[in-house]
């Protein structure tokens, strides 16, 4: 009967089984498409990219979280990563993800790296992805983390994305997580014709956008959900 009582403490007290993370990320999709059906009057779409869902369903989105919050990783909710900076929602990375468009031989950029869970998901569509992060302490732990789960697609730079990363543009889609007053012309510029942007744009009540580049320096801009990131800072 004491054999069982400590196994059962033991088992109450030990980090949650991988097993259960794979259990957790069903869940955590499961949610994500019941979303999609939810917002599909403004998204105009009842489901995402299924290579976006596998992309989800794959990354082990606890290892991107502070230890105190790995219980709640696959929860459909932002948590905090440090440095008042958040991991975004589930939903919308991957809506964020399905609204780029990546293909597979695809080059992307991305703005605000973060935990690195954004560039780590656009991975696994896209043949590269070039990410950058604006606070030194996050961008060296998310380099550290990429490294260590064996994303050798993914090359994070420290500085300031406004102005994007010109030495391997253009690019055929660019995500920014976080939130501009206005969308940054070099971002445009650095855009392939026929590339994305997807990027949340306002100051305290924010909109998330997919503007699309077509040839001849044409834009058509759609206006998409209401959102909440944090601002995006830097010399502009």
């Amino acid at each position: 009967m004491k054999c069982l009582l400590l196994v059962l403490l033991l088992c109450a007290c030990s980090p949650v089984a991988e097993y259960d993370y794979a259990e957790k990320r069903a869940a955590m999709v499961q949610a994500i498409e019941e979303q999609v059906r939810l917002t599909s009057q403004w998204m105009d779409q009842t489901a995402l990219d299924p290579r976006v869902i596998k992309a989800m369903g794959t990354v082990p989105r606890h290892q991107f979280v502070p230890e105190e919050y790995r219980r709640l990783a696959y929860w459909n909710h932002p948590l905090p990563i440090g440095d008042k900076q958040t991991i975004s929602q589930p939903y919308i990375v991957a809506l964020m993800t399905h609204l780029a468009e990546p293909d597979p031989e695809d080059v992307v950029l991305e703005v605000g790296t973060g935990s690195g869970y954004q560039a780590a998901v656009l991975a696994q569509l896209a043949k590269q992805v070039y990410t950058i992060e604006i606070i030194p302490e996050l961008g060296r732990q998310a380099t550290e983390r990429l490294r260590r789960l064996g994303l050798d697609n993914i090359e994070v730079r420290i500085g300031d994305g406004y102005y994007g990363w010109e030495e391997h543009a253009p690019f055929d889609a660019i995500v920014v997580t976080a939130a501009p007053e206005q969308i940054p012309p070099r971002l445009i510029e650095q855009l392939k014709p026929g590339g994305v942007l997807v990027i949340p744009v306002g100051r305290d009540f924010q909109q998330l956008m997919q503007v699309k580049k077509g040839s001849g320096e044409k834009i058509e801009t759609r206006r998409l959900i209401p959102v909440k990131f944090v601002p995006l800072t830097g010399e502009h």
